[in-house]
């Protein structure tokens, strides 16, 4: 069935690349990316010029039917992609550009999902700091039925164990995406840091970091959108649902990575990163609900304290702990300093809430930490060490 639906859908990529290859004539293609009234979701359009786009500040504000994507109603539809980073293009290459932007309503307000505004204030706050940040995207590849790719149609795999950073054709499925993915990233000048096969087979995982500030955000949104148009084009699907599987397999997340100049310092663990640990610790449910789109709920399928999670409603930390909400590293807990993993995060988290609710919390004081009284615990977390 999914080898039938693939073939449906599939087009001749050697009669596209004799097009590919025409001389443009002096014209430039710019790809405007923006996140869809989800959340979650990546949209995508394309604009001419007649000059190299190379400064965002310097391309056009553009708009887009919201009512198409979640983000307007019909009567008052347009909303406002305002340019904010630029990469080269790996698919058309050349000098066209893919464009991250942010979406504006009608009234030059950021739209409901649009949190890269007050993610960029917070880092301008803490730019003496320097927070650097490297998130670690785990994904699953499907068939175009939903059926996870490499899986048997009528059973399940093997147990877990052979397949996390594994070899061979019984172990990994869709190596080639991940090896695709890679190379467009590098050519799009993403700092992506590296990748390997995950617990779950057909799952995945890539970093991107170290970054500083508000460049983290923008960086993965746009390697998440090479890599949905990489798969795009092997006929497969990458799916960022945090539990895309029930039963007993791993679900994905988007574990962060974070540090501040403080903490990359000798002496750091004791009075940095133990310090902004209890800070994290107090808002626990705060968090919870910023680290995935739907306020939490996506995290509970996920973090059960069961397959190298911790507890979706206890805050714990600990040295080398996969089964704690904070790890502190084996080498950071040797050398005194470095940084720690936040592993929290769902996989189809905004990286501009986790990062910007990261900041807040570690970095800045009194009324600009608070984080938004929409989610008060009603009682004091429950913090362990493991």
């Amino acid at each position: 069935m999914a080898q039938s639906l693939r073939s449906q859908f599939a087009t001749d990529k050697a009669v596209l690349q004799k097009f590919l290859n025409l001389d443009q004539k002096g014209m430039y293609q710019a790809l405007y990316i923006w996140i869809d009234g989800s959340g979650e979701n990546i949209r995508a359009k394309t604009r001419t010029f007649d000059f190299e786009p190379t400064d965002p500040e310097k391309l056009p504000i553009w708009n887009f039917d919201g009512s198409s994507t979640g983000q307007a109603e019909g009567a008052d539809s347009d909303v406002y992609l305002k340019p904010v980073a630029i990469y080269p293009d790996p698919f058309r290459q050349g000098k066209n550009k893919l464009v991250m932007c942010e979406t504006y309503d009608n009234k030059k307000k950021p739209t409901a999902t649009n949190f890269r505004q007050r993610c960029k204030e917070v880092m301008e706050k803490a730019a003496d700091q320097h927070p650097w940040f490297g998130m670690e995207q785990e994904y699953t590849l499907l068939d175009i039925d939903g059926h996870p790719f490499g899986w048997p149609k009528n059973g399940f795999p093997g147990p877990q164990g052979p397949y996390y950073c594994g070899v061979g054709a019984n172990k990994v499925y869709g190596r080639d995406i991940v090896e695709a993915h890679y190379r467009a990233c590098l050519y799009a000048g993403i700092q992506i840091s590296g990748t390997n096969a995950e617990v779950m087979p057909g799952q995945w995982e890539f970093q991107v970091g170290p970054c500083e500030g508000i460049q983290m955000g923008d960086q993965l949104w746009v390697a998440r959108y090479l890599l949905q148009r990489v798969a795009e084009e092997f006929g497969v699907i990458a799916s960022f649902d945090c539990k895309p599987i029930k039963g007993d397999w791993n679900g994905a997340g988007c574990h962060t990575n974070f540090s501040t100049d403080k903490m990359r310092n000798p002496g750091g663990i004791e009075t940095e990163i133990m310090s902004a640990i209890n800070k994290l610790s107090l808002v626990h449910p705060q968090h919870i609900a910023y680290y995935d789109p739907h306020g939490g709920k996506d995290n509970e399928r996920r973090l059960t304290g069961l397959h190298e999670t911790a507890s979706i409603d206890k805050f714990s930390y600990g040295v080398a702990s996969r089964a704690s909400s904070i790890r502190i590293p084996r080498s950071t807990d040797d050398d005194g300093y470095g940084y720690f993993e936040d592993r929290r995060p769902s996989s189809n988290c905004d990286p501009y809430t986790v990062t910007g609710a990261l900041v807040r919390t570690v970095c800045l004081e009194g009324a600009e930490r608070k984080l938004s009284m929409m989610y008060v615990p009603s009682q004091a977390p429950n913090i362990q060490k493991h």
